[in-house]
């Protein structure tokens, strides 16, 4: 019960972004798809970047986005500003994954169609107008999890290989109580009342706080693993683990872009401050575009 009154007091409020973060000046061009997972049908919206005038026509490449939310708010539509954003400045298809959420549908229900949706997009480029094989995926917070989840299903099963992960603000150790997950701040976003609440919805078998797709921050086989771009925020309870991994990742062999945005908190990207969320979601785009890049 408690998950179900977050996610009505949260949605609404979830959606809203910073008024100099909704790049009013970039238009929207969408359409909505439809695509079939082990876990149920997910609907996609899908971001078109500018038409080129390349000669013949080359299929742009693609890069999938995962929203945040606790795994309980299904808002995609709070990344709007990002995935237009990234669609205009780094020529490529987003697709904006709306994704099943706790507690109607905790876990694996959210990590299967995450990594159903993004392989399908991987296979399905030549009848959609997007070089699958050129593709990216990413995701905030708790999209930010499900990022590595994919990645991590990926490499393991041998099927597609992302260029790029991107993980912003990512919870990855769901076995360490939240009150011990430190901010210099006050009162940071995270409480750890919501973040109980949260994973309880999620993961209601408390077992499965160190499965790897849940917790892959504990995991200690990263070999392998897609070059990364890892943001955290100082003040962000979540910014340990985040730098814990970029820090695994790297000694794993794995490439990684690590950068902290100093004096702001989770979510930057989407509640501001506005000067720090506008350089990270450019460090995403331009990022994006030279990992896609032919």
């Amino acid at each position: 019960m408690q998950a179900r009154g977050i996610q009505l007091l949260l949605g609404g409020m979830i959606s809203r972004v910073h008024k100099d973060l909704r790049f009013t000046d970039i238009p929207k061009h969408t359409e909505t798809l439809r695509v079939p997972t082990g876990a149920g049908p997910v609907t996609c919206t899908v971001y078109r970047p500018t038409a080129t005038t390349d000669t013949p026509p080359v299929p742009a490449p693609v890069y999938v986005n995962f929203h945040g939310g606790g795994f309980v708010v299904g808002r995609p539509e709070q990344d709007d500003h990002i995935c237009r954003y990234i669609a205009a400045k780094a020529g490529c298809v987003v697709i904006n994954v709306d994704y099943a959420v706790a507690p109607q549908h905790p876990f694996p229900a959210a990590t299967t169609q995450a990594y159903d949706v993004t392989a399908w997009v991987a296979e399905n480029g030549h009848t959609n107008d997007w070089d699958g094989s050129r593709l990216a995926v990413g995701g905030h917070s708790a999209g930010a999890n499900l990022t590595a989840a994919v990645c991590r299903t990926a490499r393991d099963r041998g099927t597609f290989s992302p260029r790029l992960q991107i993980l912003d603000s990512a919870p990855l150790d769901q076995l360490a109580d939240p009150a011990t997950k430190f901010s210099p701040i006050a009162k940071p976003l995270l409480t750890p009342q919501i973040m109980r609440i949260f994973r309880a919805a999620y993961t209601p078998d408390p077992a499965d706080y160190t499965h790897p797709l849940v917790s892959p921050g504990l995991a200690d086989d990263l070999a392998g693993l897609p070059p990364a771009l890892v943001i955290t925020a100082e003040h962000d309870r979540l910014r340990d683990e985040g730098d814990a991994y970029a820090k695994a990742l790297d000694a794993a062999g794995v490439q990684v872009t690590h950068r902290v945005f100093t004096g702001v908190d989770h979510y930057f990207t989407h509640a501001g401050p506005a000067q720090a969320g506008v350089e990270a979601i450019e460090l995403m785009a331009s990022t994006l575009r030279t990992a896609l890049s032919p």
